[in-house]
């Protein structure tokens, strides 16, 4: 096998992140996935990423893998009744289109359901198929300042800075794919598909924890609390004797009398103004400075290796070069190799999350070098179309 999810095939419409994004992690458990370009016009992640090699960037090797690429128009009468063909053999098909426009296509989901009344259609948008801003064009970052989740993050009267991730396309992306598993088990119950509606701007909301409900019991509006969160203690940053940053984890009474130990002050842990969960809160600052002093006459490793050894939960902040030697994560295949055929070389990329024990997904290829790449092997092996019919559709203008 080669997941899960081998024998199921998904559908990706539409351009960058959270719907490629969902079609990569369906494809991750085994799904057969079929990317569906127009034709002229290629998804921009082919482009994307900050490293260049031969012309060719790199986002697209992590968001495109263990994908096929096909082109077709379905704006065209013929690449329309070719979709639903492909619809008709699919389990899934996954869009982020503005809401309506595969409506305007007359393609909404009562025509797919016409073809096949077990498909179930993902639909990812910037606020919604439904409600007053439905219409509107959405990105993962007005998602993120619109949800309230950009308001938490930063230094306390400081701008609310970016982190430098599409965070709300890839939260988006991944309830998508959540839903999308959801509803196909309850097909396997009823037989029945049906719509999966994913907002951005919801995806970002839903991780927010407690935030609107302290808002409404106690009228808090929590802000941002820059390097730790406020009466939580001590759960913060420290830096280290070389200047890199150390995180120490320590706010349970049992964790914090361990880290009082390690650092060779056990009596902390019985001083009042740190014996408890709510006073460390309320005397943090002069908790971290405590540890800060401690941690910054020590390497970031020892650091690390006394506090783990005594049961206490730190790590180190590392950068992207220090991620791909790291070697829990090596031994775990998470930082997994991907042939790309472009620069014809392995190009390191995350792996597979989750791990499965028993059908462990595969990378079965570093996605497709070139818009459809796959024409003819689905549209001749899996719709039966001729070599003719092909260059027929070619010539109109539909592949």
């Amino acid at each position: 096998m080669s997941g899960p999810l081998e024998g199921v095939r998904v559908l990706e419409l539409g351009t960058l992140i959270a719907g490629p994004f969902a079609g990569r992690l369906l494809g991750d458990m085994g799904a057969d996935v079929i990317k569906i370009e127009p034709p002229g016009s290629p998804d921009p992640l082919r482009t994307w990423g900050q490293a260049e090699l031969d012309g060719h960037h790199f986002f697209w090797t992590v968001h495109a893998r263990n994908k096929k690429a096909v082109t077709l128009d379905l704006r065209k009468d013929r690449g329309r009744e070719l979709f639903l063909d492909l619809v008709e053999k699919s389990d899934i098909v996954v869009e982020n289109f503005r809401p309506g426009t595969l409506e305007k296509w007359n393609l909404g989901y009562d025509v797919l359901r016409q073809r096949n009344r077990g498909i179930i259609l993902v639909r990812v948008s910037g606020y919604g198929q439904t409600g007053p801003d439905a219409h509107k064009a959405g990105y993962a970052s007005v998602a993120e300042a619109a949800s309230g989740l950009r308001h938490l993050n930063g230094f306390p009267g400081g701008p609310p800075p970016r982190l430098a991730l599409s965070l709300g396309d890839s939260l988006a992306g991944m309830f998508a794919a959540q839903g999308a598993l959801a509803a196909l088990y309850r097909r396997g119950v009823t037989g029945e598909g049906q719509v999966v509606d994913v907002a951005l701007t919801e995806s970002c909301l839903a991780i927010q924890e407690s935030t609107i409900p302290d808002y409404d019991v106690g009228g808090v509006v929590r802000g941002p609390s820059g390097t730790r969160l406020e009466g939580i203690a001590p759960s913060n940053i420290y830096r280290a004797a070389d200047d890199s940053w150390v995180v120490i984890a320590a706010n349970q009474d049992t964790v914090f009398a361990r880290l009082c130990q390690a650092m060779g002050r056990p009596e902390l842990a019985a001083d009042e103004r740190f014996a408890t969960h709510g006073a460390r809160g309320r005397n943090q600052d002069e908790l971290d400075k405590i540890i800060g002093d401690w941690a910054a006459q020590r390497q970031p490793g020892e650091i690390i290796e006394t506090l783990s050894s005594a049961g206490v939960i730190a790590g180190h902040i590392n950068t992207v070069a220090e991620v791909v030697e790291d070697p829990q994560l090596r031994a775990r295949g998470m930082i997994a190799e991907h042939w790309d055929e472009r620069v014809d070389r392995p190009v390191l990329g995350p792996g597979i999350v989750p791990v499965f024990s028993e059908s462990p997904g595969v990378i079965r290829n570093a996605g497709p070098a070139r818009p459809g790449q796959h024409n003819d092997d689905v549209y001749v092996g899996l719709l039966g179309k001729t070599a003719e019919q092909l260059e027929a559709l070619r010539a109109e203008g539909a592949l």
